[in-house]
């Protein structure tokens, strides 16, 4: 998500708090919160498979294939 959406979500929340918004805008401030989620997900998803563990054996343990990739 880059910045220009970041900064829509804040200026929509401010508006909100403000003057309250319109249907249209509280469409759009949902659907950017929606993709703001998704994306915030995906990216932590992609940093938790990339975690290795070493396990009391000496053995090395990588979190993505052992639990993250079953559900692709």
């Amino acid at each position: 998500m880059d910045e220009k959406k970041i900064a829509r979500i804040n200026l929509l929340y401010r508006k909100s708090k403000a003057e309250g918004l319109t249907e249209a805008e509280k469409k759009e401030q949902a659907d950017l919160r929606r993709e703001y989620i998704e994306a915030f997900r995906r990216n932590l998803k992609g940093n938790l498979d990339r975690i290795d563990i070493l396990e009391p054996d000496g053995s090395v343990t990588n979190l993505g294939e052992r639990y993250g990739k079953k559900g692709n």
